[in-house]
């Protein structure tokens, strides 16, 4: 379980992106967070992984205080935590499976991560997360020969590669057509409901939000102005989190 408590996050400027945030989300979970832009998304998500710290409150992971971690607790503790970004995060002059076997350098002694050796047991590994995604037959092709939701699935098979427990996803969609995105989509729900894997994903986009997503947590101004299901978020619901600003529906 992911538990915010009281949780505030200021920037050394002195912009504070959250403001007093109090949120749990179990295991399992498939969550859409939504939200103009600027409202505080991105650090939220950001934070439950430490890439962002925070300023003020108790955020914990599986009963893990999260701002205690250090050093090696620390990049072990990230380790069940995948990443995935608008931009797709790959090595593009380099193989789909090399990109994936990246995974495991965290975890490499330095040598080998120097010299990119991987283990036989490392490769099947990297290997059966493409083979989930769908793209096995892709493994040998150079990442920037591919679409760009082919893209994304290769970044998807390198979280998978990870055994994580919670996926982020800071807006996964954004840079691509609307046909290719609800493809993604399917993906990540087919993840969260297939691997008991916690989605929890910044969009832009409502109608996938609502779409896809069990659970919609609204934020406006760095604060939550809504949390619950999909299904009961109206258009009275939105202009609260909008302050009736109506949200593009298509890419």
């Amino acid at each position: 379980m992911i538990e915010f408590q009281n949780v505030s996050k200021r920037y050394p400027n002195g912009f504070e992106a959250l403001k007093n945030i109090n949120l749990k989300i179990e295991q399992g979970e498939f969550v859409a967070v939504i939200g103009l832009s600027g409202a505080g998304k991105s650090t939220l998500i950001r934070t439950i992984n430490r890439m962002h710290d925070i300023t003020e409150g108790t955020l914990t992971v599986d009963g893990t205080n999260v701002m205690e971690l250090q050093g090696k607790q620390l990049r072990t503790f990230r380790r069940k935590i995948g990443m995935i970004f608008q931009s797709f995060n790959l090595i593009t002059r380099t193989t789909v499976i090399k990109n994936v076997l990246t995974a495991f350098v965290p975890e490499l002694p330095w040598w080998r991560a120097l010299l990119g050796i991987f283990t036989k047991e490392e490769k099947i590994a990297a290997l059966e997360s493409l083979d989930k995604m769908g793209i096995l037959d892709k493994a040998f092709v150079r990442a920037d020969q591919l679409s760009g939701g082919q893209q994304q699935r290769v970044a998807l098979a390198r979280t998978l590669a990870q055994n994580p427990q919670i996926i982020l996803a800071d807006e996964p969609v954004a840079s691509l057509d609307p046909i290719t995105a609800r493809q993604v989509m399917d993906d990540f729900l087919r993840i969260n409901q297939d691997m008991n894997i916690t989605v929890i994903i910044n969009i832009h986009h409502v109608e996938l939000a609502l779409q896809y997503a069990t659970r919609v947590v609204g934020i406006r101004e760095g604060k939550i102005v809504y949390d619950g299901p999909a299904s009961q978020v109206d258009q009275d619901i939105l202009d609260s989190i909008y302050q009736g600003q109506k949200e593009e529906a298509s890419a």
